[in-house]
Order: structure tokens, then C-alpha cells, then sequence
């Protein structure tokens, strides 16, 4: 078995010896082609099928393909046609990247069945397509301006891809009177460039000189690369400092700040660098005072004032000044600086107070002296003219009135008042003539002392308190201030009541005040039903001298409270009685049982009374009318209903909250009245036949009487009225009693005048459930204890009737 495998691979080693020596016979032999770079796609090389003897219709069929070796691919060949076409431009420079003239690409042809290979070599020929091309596209060089003519100095060469004649050729420079260039050819045939100086370079004409190096190569058309060289001309000390003039003049003002810049010298100097950099100071030429005066700054050449400049010692300086430059031989340049010096107004003008007042009164009179001021100024000519003024002058009441040279007097103009103006800060302004003129001001206090010139003022000429009765004593009313614009003890106000009697009652009894700060306080306790209104007068009075006083007028207003109960007067009975009324079992339907008359001494709504059944009976037998308290039955009597009937009657007044008072009717039933129910008179002490009365009776008796009998009957009366007998009011209680100007004011309180009852309808309404039964009849009303009212006479008339100063009121005070 191994000996078969071993002839086996023998075999085969020996067809393939054979095979290879076959078909390296064949490639022996090399065809070829030259072209130039960079021709387009597709463009024709050659006819291979040709150039071979091979059948075009054999190299589809023998598979003929095209292997470069070493490089890429930029051939094809075109199997119909059999020619070799670029498949891809060829760039010589990429393939052969060293500088030589020839430049080949090598290639094979190998072909199938049978095997056949041929070598093709084709040489790609240089174009011009590639420019010089410089190192560096700038070259910077310094070259001092002293070096010498005929310097060279060595450039970067420019490059060229391209071989042969399109390689660079020669060099250009840009026009330059200061430079050249030399051209130098290498063993290698590479052109080389140096620059070369021709001329003297001055810095100070040319600092820098830009030039352009041009490369230009040999091909046609030829192609060129430029770089640019800047050349840097590197300064020497070869310029001295120069001032712009020889001799500089200079005003400068006496007096003038330490610091104050006089003038700033400025030298040039047309190097650059530490050879350009100045230094400036005094020569010798230059005094030692002007030194101390003025100083010189070395590196900004600034000039200023040190010392104190005074035109009365020295009128002009002269300084010698040298600007030195800092180089390594340092060159200097001088000028002189003259300074004149300028006079000024440089003393101030003085003022001075040779007697003052330091304070007045307000009530000075007008031209009053208040100092005496003198002006002075040390400069002369128009220098030392002084003019004096008061600041702000119109606003003040104060004048300057001159009196000699440089004397002037300080004046009261206008009246002075201290609650206007306190305090004054005057001030004199005294200013000169110079140039610019100087002013100098000096300020006077005055102060105004008050005088007591003005009175207590109240806020309002006119009060009006409201004071809810039954206050307690002593309590706060108010507060009544005043105010008094002057100071200290004219200014300290005491508050006191305007002494004025009432009935023989000072005010004071009644109100006091605090004299200190105008409280207002009530000392007594107010009763509405008493005193409705006071009307007095309060004082403000100061501690000046003379003292000064206002006064304001003060109207306390009494309010009324629900503090007294409703009064029952009818029907009238006993303390704690019942009263008793008899009416027949055939009174009809409607009938008037009786009439509860209460009255209320409260007023407005606390004295409105209205009457409700608290107790009956029957509430089906009667009714009755909260509004006039009238009792009517509301049907006939039965034989079923008993014979005495019991009612309880509550009076109510308005108020909050409401007070009330009861009263107790028995009512008995009979078949005939044979009387009418017991009263009890009251004691005539006073003639009955009042206006009222008499005229009630005239009427009741028009038909029965004549004329001429009834004037007699009224006349007999009339003349037979006894004097009604008032009970006198004790002194300690007639403080109560006050009218609008501080008297009480009430109205003369007959029963007819509603002070006690609302309405005099009462009066009309009693008499005629009184007389019904044809008596006249007057029933005491039961007043309670401590109550102070009584009836002391019938009204005369039914009327309305007013108080007057010569009629008595008939509702009379008992204690």
C-alpha cells in the first residue's frame, strides 16, 4: 500500500516539474508599453491580442486575466476587442516615490488551457502636474541694522514632485533695494536659494521689510510656489532723544495744590527697546529752590508742584532738563522750562461780630439792633472790595443797614413770631471783586423767646354731650382740650366751669372739671324726667402774664331711660285695693264696663302704654282695648253667668326692657243700678270750676240755664277762687330744675300739659267716665311714695298750655 501511494506522488511531481518548465519558457519573453500619467478612464494602452498573436475569440475562452504585481490594479483588458485600457488614472508620484527619471509597472498575462503567461512592463512617463512647493509657507528672519552689505543668509528650498525638465528650474524675489538672491545647483541637480543683503538697513526708515520667494519649475506650462519671508530690522543705539522744542514757557498759579501738574515734557527718540526708553532730570544749571518746589518725574517727564508757590516771593523759576536714553552707550537730549507765575485772589475776605444778641423777644419792635459786623479783605485793588449780604434775605425778617466803612448793622425788619419761627440761623455772606471772587460766610444764632401772645384755642366753638339718665356720679362725660401754641407756663392751660346759678345751684355743684387736662365729669346723678338739658360755659385759661382765656359753650343733653313704671290713674283705688264697678245684667252688647287710664312719665317710645287681660273670668264676657284700655262686654248676660266677675289688667310701657303695673277690677251684676260706685273725692283745696270744668258744664246745662245766669255763675266763681297753695321747693333740690339756658325745662306740668301723661285726651277721657253717672267727680290719682309729682290744681283749660314767666307751673317738687 505505501509503494502504491509513493508512485503516486511521484507521478504528480513529475507532471508538475514538466508543466512549470513549460510555462516558464513562455514567460521569457517581455512586451513593452509607455504612457503618460494621469490619462482618463477607458483610454486605449494597446492591442494585446495583436501585440501577443493570440485570437481574440481565444481570451473569453482561455480565461484571459491581467495580474500587476506590487502595485494596484490600474489596468484592464477588454476581452472583445483584446486591447489594454486604463482602468484607473495612474499617478506617477504614488507609484514611484523616489525622484527617478523611469518609473515602470509591471504586469502578467496568464492565460487557461493551456497555461501560457506573458510579461508586460509599462512605463509611466512624467507630467508637469505638480507646483514647487516650499517647506514653510513663512520665514522669519531678524537682521540687525548694523549688519554689514553683502550678508547672506540660507532659505528653505522648495520641492517639487514632478522629475526631469518639470522639476524646479529657478527662484524670484519681490523687488527690494535691501535684498537679492543667490541661486546654487546641487550635485543632484536640486536648486538651492540664499538671500543676500545689498544695502544699509535703518530701522528707523524700515522696521520690517516682507518679501516674497517665488519657485518656478520647468515644465510647460511651467508651474511656481511662493513663500513669504519677513525680515525683522533689530534696532541699535544710533538715535539721541529729541524734545519738540528747545525752550518750553509755562503759566502756573500761586497757591496752586501739591500734586498740581504743571506740564508733561515728552522727548522722542526713534529707537525702540531699552534704547528707546527716556529718563528725565535736572541738570545742573537748575536751583536748588526750584528742585524743592517743583519735582520731576523721571519716566513720565511730568512736572509738579511740591512746595508752596507764592507770587509775592517769586515771580518766574527756570529749570534745565536733560531726557536720557537707557541704551548700552546712552544718548541724552536737553531743553529749559521757564514757569510763570500767575497772581491771584487768594486771600479770603473776614467777617467779624463785634456785639451780637443772641436772643429777643417776639414782640420787639421793628428796626431793633441785633449785631454789629465788620468786613475786611487782606488783598487790594479790586482784590479787597468786599460786599455783604444775607443769605436767603427775602425769606427773612432781618436787614443789613451800613453804617460806615466796612461797618454794618444787622436789623429787625418785620415782626417776629416765635410760633411761626423759633430759631433763626442767619447768615453773612461777605464775597470780594477778584477773579475768581471768594466769599467767606459766617452764621449768627437767634433765638425768639416767647411772649404770652396767643390764647387757648378749642378744637370746636360748640359741644354737644349726650348723657343717658341715671349716670353714675362722678362719671366721664368728655374730654375738652385746647390748644396754646407758646411755650413754658404760656403754654400750661387750667380748665374751670363759668360760675352761673340755676334755681341757686352753681354749675359746679352739678359738673366738674379736671383743670389739668378738661375732663368733664357729672357729680350727680341726672334724672330725665327732672332736667332734660344744661347749657354753661367752660374756660381754657394759660399761667402767661398777662394770662389769656377762650371759652367754649358746652350743651349737655339729658336721654331718657325706661325707669319708671306706668302709673295707673283710673279707675282709681287704694295702695293694694280692688276696685269695684256695677253694671246691670241687661247692659248690652259693646257696653262700657270701665276705662284703665295709665300714664308713664318716661318719654317717646318708654312712655307708650298698651293693656292686656292677665287675668279673667269669662274671657268670652269681655273684651278690652290694648290701645285706650276701654272694657266692654262682648255679649248680654246670662242667667248662667255668675253674678261677680274678676279681671286683672296689666299696663305696659314700651321700653326695654318693659316695666309694667296691674290693676284689679271686681265686677258685680245686679238688675237695676240704684247707685253709682263709691269714689273718693278729693279735698277741694282748689277751685274745681277751672276753665276746663266750667266750660264742660256750660255745655251740660246749655239748655236748663240762661245766658246771662251762667256769666253771673262764672263770675261768682271766678272771684271766689282761693290761691293755690304750692309747696315751696327746698334750695338743696333746685338744682334739679333747669331750661335751655341752664334752667330745667319743663313745661308748666298741669295735668292738661303731657308732661305726666301723653296726651290731654286723658283729661277729657276721665272726666267723662267719671261723670257718666252725672256727678262731677275729680278721683285722686294714687301717686307712688318718693314719686315727687302731685296734682296740685284741675286744668283750666283742655288745651295745651305753655309755662310762662308770670304763671306757676301747677306740677309742683315734694320732697
Amino acid at each position: 500500500m505505501m509503494a502504491l501511494i509513493f508512485a503516486s506522488l511521484r507521478t504528480r511531481l513529475v507532471v508538475l516539474i514538466f508543466t512549470f518548465a513549460a510555462l516558464w519558457g513562455f514567460a521569457l519573453s517581455i512586451t513593452r508599453y509607455s504612457i503618460p500619467e494621469e490619462m482618463e478612464e477607458g483610454s486605449f494602452v494597446a492591442n494585446l491580442a495583436t501585440d501577443l498573436g493570440l485570437d481574440v475569440r481565444s481570451l473569453e475562452e482561455r480565461n484571459a486575466k491581467l495580474d500587476v504585481i506590487h502595485s494596484k490594479n490600474y489596468l484592464d483588458i477588454n476581452k472583445d476587442t483584446g486591447e489594454l485600457v486604463i482602468r484607473e488614472k495612474i499617478d506617477r508620484e504614488s507609484i514611484c516615490m523616489t525622484k527617478t527619471t523611469s518609473c515602470f509597472l509591471k504586469m502578467d498575462v496568464i492565460l487557461s488551457n493551456p497555461v501560457r503567461i506573458f510579461n508586460i512592463e509599462l512605463e509611466i512617463m512624467d507630467i508637469n502636474d505638480n507646483a514647487p512647493v516650499f517647506r514653510r509657507k513663512t520665514m522669519h528672519l531678524d537682521i540687525s541694522e548694523a549688519t554689514p552689505p553683502g550678508e547672506r543668509f540660507s532659505l528653505t528650498n522648495a520641492v517639487d514632485a514632478d522629475v526631469g525638465a518639470n522639476s524646479i528650474k529657478t527662484y524670484y524675489l519681490s523687488e527690494s533695494k535691501y535684498f537679492n538672491i543667490d541661486i546654487q545647483t546641487g550635485s543632484d541637480g536640486s536648486k538651492y536659494v540664499d538671500l543676500v543683503l545689498s544695502g544699509k538697513l535703518d530701522r528707523e526708515e524700515y522696521a520690517v521689510h516682507n518679501l516674497i520667494l517665488t519657485a518656478v519649475d520647468g515644465g510647460v506650462p511651467p508651474r511656481s510656489g511662493t513663500a513669504s519671508i519677513i525680515i525683522n530690522v533689530l534696532d541699535i543705539n544710533d538715535n539721541a532723544p529729541l524734545f519738540s522744542q528747545p525752550v518750553f514757557a509755562v503759566n502756573v498759579s500761586e497757591n496752586s495744590a501739591a500734586g498740581t501738574v504743571v506740564m508733561t515734557l515728552n522727548a522722542t527718540d526713534l529707537d525702540e527697546g531699552t534704547n528707546a526708553q527716556l529718563v528725565y532730570s535736572y541738570t545742573l544749571y537748575t536751583s536748588e529752590k526750584t528742585q524743592e518746589l517743583f519735582s520731576l518725574d523721571p519716566n513720565s517727564g511730568e512736572i509738579k508742584v511740591k512746595g508752596v508757590i507764592d507770587y509775592e516771593e517769586s515771580q518766574s523759576f527756570e529749570m534745565h532738563i536733560q531726557a536720557q536714553d537707557r541704551g548700552a552707550n546712552p544718548l541724552s537730549g536737553h531743553c529749559k522750562v521757564t514757569l510763570f507765575v500767575t497772581d491771584l485772589n487768594d486771600n479770603y475776605p473776614e467777617v467779624t461780630i463785634k456785639s451780637l444778641k443772641s436772643s429777643l423777644t417776639e414782640d420787639v419792635a421793628v428796626g431793633t439792633l441785633i449785631a454789629v459786623v465788620s468786613v475786611s479783605d487782606r488783598d487790594s485793588g479790586v482784590n479787597g472790595e468786599v460786599q455783604l449780604s444775607l443769605n436767603q434775605q427775602e425769606k427773612l425778617p432781618f436787614l443789613l443797614n451800613k453804617s460806615s466803612e466796612g461797618y454794618f448793622e444787622l436789623l429787625v425788619s418785620k415782626p417776629l413770631d416765635r410760633e411761626i419761627i423759633s430759631k433763626y440761623e442767619i447768615t453773612l455772606r461777605v464775597t470780594d471783586k477778584g477773579s475768581p471772587p471768594l466769599t467767606e460766610n459766617e452764621t449768627i444764632t437767634l433765638e425768639i423767646l416767647d411772649v404770652n401772645d396767643n390764647a387757648p384755642a378749642f378744637s370746636q366753638s360748640f359741644y354737644t354731650i349726650h348723657v343717658v339718665e341715671n349716670n353714675p356720679p362722678g362719671a366721664l362725660l368728655t374730654s375738652l382740650s385746647a390748644f396754646d401754641p407758646d411755650l413754658n407756663e404760656n403754654q400750661y392751660l387750667v380748665y374751670f366751669i363759668m360760675e352761673k346759678e340755676i334755681v341757686n345751684t352753681s354749675m359746679s355743684m352739678l359738673f366738674s372739671i379736671n383743670p389739668e387736662n378738661g375732663d368733664l365729669y357729672a357729680l350727680k346723678t341726672f334724672d330725665y324726667e327732672r332736667e332734660r338739658d344744661f347749657l354753661f360755659h367752660i374756660e381754657a385759661r394759660d399761667s402767661g402774664v398777662p394770662p389769656l382765656s377762650s371759652n367754649v359753650t358746652v350743651h349737655i343733653i339729658i336721654l331718657d331711660q325706661n325707669d319708671n313704671t306706668p302709673l295707673i290713674v283710673s279707675p282709681w283705688r287704694a295702695q293694694g285695693s280692688v276696685v269695684e264697678e256695677v253694671i246691670p245684667r241687661s247692659t248690652d252688647k259693646g257696653h262700657l264696663v270701665a276705662k284703665v287710664i295709665a300714664i308713664d312719665a318716661d318719654s317717646e317710645q318708654n312712655s307708650r302704654v298698651t293693656y292686656q287681660l292677665l287675668q279673667i273670668s269669662d274671657a268670652s264676657l269681655f273684651s278690652l282695648d290694648q290701645y285706650n284700655g276701654e272694657i266692654r262686654t262682648t255679649r248680654m248676660f246670662s242667667y248662667r253667668d255668675p253674678r261677680q266677675q274678676r279681671l286683672v289688667i296689666v299696663a305696659k310701657d314700651n321700653g326695654q326692657p318693659a316695666l309694667s303695673a296691674t290693676v284689679t277690677i271686681k265686677i258685680s251684676t245686679v238688675e237695676h243700678v240704684m247707685s253709682f260706685s263709691e269714689t273718693t273725692e278729693l279735698p277741694l283745696e282748689y277751685d274745681v270750676f277751672t276753665d276746663l270744668n266750667l266750660y264742660l258744664v256750660i255745655g251740660l246745662g246749655a239748655v236748663s240755664f240762661l245766658l246771662l245766669i251762667t256769666i253771673l255763675v262764672i263770675i261768682v266763681l271766678k272771684c271766689q277762687k282761693p290761691k293755690p297753695k304750692a309747696i315751696k321747693i327746698p334750695p338743696a333740690n333746685r338744682n334739679s330744675v333747669i331750661s335751655r339756658n341752664s334752667v330745667i325745662s319743663q313745661r308748666s306740668s298741669t295735668i292738661a300739659d303731657s308732661t305726666l301723661i301723653s296726651s290731654d285726651a286723658y283729661w277729657y277721657s276721665l272726666f267723662l267716665a267719671e261723670t257718666r253717672k252725672g256727678k262731677v267727680v275729680v278721683r285722686q290719682p294714687i301717686i307712688p311714695k318718693g314719686a315727687g309729682y302731685f296734682v296740685s290744681s284741675i286744668p283750666r283749660s283742655i288745651g295745651p298750655s305753655e309755662t310762662t314767666d308770670s304763671r306757676a307751673s301747677t306740677l309742683e317738687y315734694s320732697k
